[in-house]
């Protein structure tokens, strides 16, 4: 069975991914309850690809920022 350790990449990756999130949802949440025109939602076209960019930026480094750590005595050849 391969085990997969997390380094200092993943927990990097995890916390931009957090925080993309997290801004998105803030725009979602803005815009559902404080703009009523679509002629404001222009200004909101920017930050919405920033955070999808780095949603993905995050996605890619925690999948790069795992090390598999396995059992030794099960990699050896036979």
């Amino acid at each position: 069975m391969v085990r997969t350790g997390k380094t200092w990449v993943f927990w990097l990756g995890l916390l931009i991914f957090a925080g993309a999130c997290f801004e998105l949802f803030s725009i979602v949440w803005y815009y559902s309850i404080y703009l009523s025109n679509y002629s404001d939602a222009r200004m909101m076209v920017p930050p919405i690809v920033g955070g999808v960019v780095f949603i993905l930026v995050g996605l890619y480094m925690m999948w790069s920022g795992r090390k598999e750590t396995g059992n030794p005595a099960e990699s050896k050849p036979a």
